[in-house]
């Protein structure tokens, strides 16, 4: 399979699942290893087969090697443990691109760790305080060989930004102000309870439109 963009993914959670979605259903990349040391691969099979929202995974089945790896079909893909990016051994498995989804290494320095370990590139999944940003159909070509550390941005930023580029390049924008309607999330909570410093985040998340802080990049 040579000439396939290899990839690595670090936290198998929401977008790491649903990257390793994608990169299972396209020829052109590869997806050689999972890291996340805290579900077992047994439980990883679980999770990524069975979404609440993308549905049953149905394009081949999904079977535990062995401990340290997932069978996708036919196909090998290594799984690690590691708490800390540098000890990931990217380099042994060829992975080239880690895709960095733990949401907690955001910073150029922390997605660096990951370099450490062999690999070449890290693509983080969330916006960044320093490490530059892409969104595709916006900025996409600037982006230049020589940078190893990008941040795809946020969810909404990737909402926003082709529509604010649509209209600043024909019209302009000086200011403007933005209104997101968010799905639920992960940090909320499923019946009213107690949230100190956002009294109206603990209400349920169900029944409630919460007002809430942005990750719109500017």
């Amino acid at each position: 399979s040579t000439g396939k963009i290899k990839i690595g993914i670090n936290g198998f959670g929401r977008i790491g699942r649903l990257v390793a979605r994608v990169a299972l259903q396209r020829d052109d990349i590869e997806l050689v290893a999972v890291n996340d040391p805290f579900i077992s691969t047994e439980y990883m099979t679980y999770m990524f087969k069975y979404d609440s929202v993308h549905g049953h995974w149905k394009k081949h089945e999904v079977k535990v090697k062995d401990e340290k790896t997932l069978l996708f079909g036919e196909k090998h893909v290594a799984v690690f443990g590691c708490r800390n990016p540098e000890e990931i051994p990217w380099g042994e498995v060829g992975a080239e691109y880690v895709v960095e989804s733990t949401g907690v290494f955001t910073d150029k320095d922390k997605a660096a760790a990951h370099l450490k370990g062999g690999a070449k590139k890290v693509v983080i999944s969330a916006p960044s305080k320093d490490a530059p940003m892409f969104v595709v159909g916006v900025n996409e070509h600037e982006y230049k060989s020589d940078l190893t550390i990008v941040s795809n941005a946020s969810c909404t930023t990737n909402c926003l930004a082709p529509l604010a580029k649509v209209i600043n390049d024909r019209f302009g924008i000086v200011e403007g102000l933005m209104t997101t309607v968010h799905s639920i999330t992960a940090t909320q909570k499923t019946v009213d309870g107690p949230s100190n410093k956002d009294w109206r985040g603990g209400r349920a998340a169900g029944f409630n439109i919460i007002p809430s802080s942005t990750g719109a990049a500017k």
